[in-house]
């Protein structure tokens, strides 16, 4: 099984980096990094993140790590992240494709 990031998954890290990095860069890199190791370690049990509330659907699933909620798809060959985004708000309708 393998990871695939869509455009809109990259988007959000380059924005959370930005944002992060006016005030730390150097915490930045470290929060990428640990939201990316997060979003990989679904391959190994890609159904063990929950359901995301707002769609409940089976194949629609999100992890949390810190404040941050990462959401994937889990395919028949493979896991895509389809967004990531600040764990206090709702999904953004605009970012799944139904």
């Amino acid at each position: 099984m393998k990871l695939f990031w869509t455009e809109t998954a990259k988007e959000d890290l380059l924005s959370i980096k930005r944002y992060i990095s006016q005030d730390n860069p150097v915490a930045a890199k470290q929060w990428i990094g640990r939201l990316r190791q997060r979003a990989r370690n679904a391959l190994d049990a890609p159904f063990s993140g929950r359901k995301v509330p707002e769609l409940s659907k089976d194949e629609i699933r999100e992890l949390i790590e810190g404040n941050y909620r990462i959401v994937y798809q889990v395919c028949k060959d493979h896991v895509a992240v389809l967004t990531v985004f600040e764990s206090h708000r709702l999904l953004p309708a605009d970012k799944i494709q139904s």
